[in-house]
């Protein structure tokens, strides 16, 4: 188990350094244009391809980092440069992480590499786990997957919403019931192999910020994947339902903890740093900006309003990192969140984006209201922190359960 720390090691610095340089001088001069174009920006997905930066063999090495630090550390170069881009090259990691945490290291070795390409011949994947009835209460998820033993298929059926490059993945991960009658604990993932009959994309959704990843509804209509596409297979499904009934009668048929809420606890501190990038590069802007505009004959920082705001915006930052520091740690060390240190993380960096961004829109004043300044950017953007992988709403219901003992349903 590696010691926590909050200093990076020289491994480390360089490959922060290196990200950070990708982000100033190729994701930040492309980030405005791909906003207002709302597309997915294939030249820079392909350009951190060719860098390795966008490949399955980066993303490990920074998944298994027994420091904890080289995902948060990633993620807040990246959205440092734009979090719209910074998500189109980051999203596929959604998925792979599923096919990782649940298949067969057949799986594993078939899928993952398929979901990257190289930098020849790039490719996407898509988790897709949300549904128009069934965001933040996934015990009410629709999509169901029936299996079919004589042609040892599994049939699928439902709509998926929210999914990151969902419909123009090449491979998509697909979240499904396959026991009503244990809720949560009743689903299973699938991949969905390229060019399946009856996977669709539904609506491209038109959004406030990160208007360069793009998000849109699946639609799954008598999807046919063989049971081989079944994520960890057949027998290990049926030996967890086993134990899951067995669980629920022995409850009397009340609700047990969500597996699936524990597992977003682990993965939350990811969106923390994402959050922690924009809030950094809001700030940087406000403070430039405060040390060089001038107004009655001196620069505005010198003003106590102003001065004040920057220190607070500063230690949130600080203060939010150093949160997800602490639980990036203790997910890889195999330390329990005990006060849901996850769910904190993510919820204090996210509240902190969307207030650090405001405030440097106030800094700027009528500047910062405009498209000629990042900072209105970094706004819209910072909203979805405090939407996706769980809302505030429900960091906070997690934290309290959490604290009381209650279960987290």
């Amino acid at each position: 188990m590696a010691e926590f720390t909050m200093e990076l090691n020289d491994e480390q610095k360089e490959v922060r350094d290196w990200l950070h340089g990708f982000a100033a001088d190729v994701i930040r001069p492309a980030a405005a244009e791909w906003d207002e174009r709302e597309e997915t920006p294939w030249p820079v997905i392909q350009e951190a391809a060719k860098v390795g930066i966008y490949s399955l063999d980066f993303y490990a090495q920074q998944y298994f980092d027994q420091t904890g630090l080289g995902i948060p550390m990633a993620m807040e170069e990246l959205f440092w440069g734009d979090a719209g881009i910074a998500l189109s090259i980051v999203g596929t990691g959604l998925a792979a992480v599923g096919v990782l945490a649940n298949g067969t290291e057949e799986q594993i070795g078939t899928w993952v590499p398929q979901m990257y390409g190289d930098a020849n011949d790039v490719k996407l994947a898509a988790f897709c786990s949300s549904e128009p009835d069934a965001g933040s209460d996934v015990a009410s998820m629709r999509t169901r997957a029936v299996y079919d033993e004589a042609k040892d298929e599994w049939v699928i059926n439902g709509t998926k919403t929210w999914a990151t490059n969902g419909g123009i993945a090449n491979v998509h991960v697909v979240v499904a019931v396959v026991d009503p009658d244990l809720g949560s604990k009743g689903h299973a993932s699938f991949i969905i192999p390229p060019n399946t009959p009856g996977l669709a994309q539904g609506q491209k959704f038109k959004k406030h910020g990160i208007r360069a990843s793009h998000t849109a509804e699946v639609i799954l209509d008598n999807v046919r994947v063989p049971g081989s596409c079944l994520l960890g297979g057949k027998a290990k499904l049926d030996e967890r339902l086993a134990r899951a009934r067995e669980r629920a009668k022995a409850a009397g048929g009340e609700r047990v903890k969500n597996a699936a809420m524990a597992t977003f606890e682990a993965s939350r501190p990811a969106v923390g740093a994402m959050a922690v990038g924009t809030a950094r590069a809001a700030y940087e802007v406000a403070l430039d900006y405060a040390m060089t505009r001038e107004q009655f004959g001196r620069p505005i920082i010198d003003n106590q309003g102003v001065a004040f705001q920057l220190a607070e915006m500063r230690t949130q930052i600080d203060a939010a990192r150093l949160l997800v520091w602490r639980a990036s740690w203790m997910a890889i060390n195999g330390k329990p969140f005990t006060a849901a240190e996850g769910s904190m993380s993510k919820l204090f960096a996210s509240e902190t984006a969307k207030k650090v961004t405001a405030q440097a829109i106030q800094i700027l004043g009528g500047n910062g209201y405009t498209r000629e300044y990042p900072v209105e950017r970094m706004h819209r953007d910072s909203a979805i922190y405090t939407i996706f992988e769980g809302t505030s709403e429900i960091q906070r219901l997690v934290i309290a359960r959490t604290l009381s003992g209650m279960p987290i349903r």
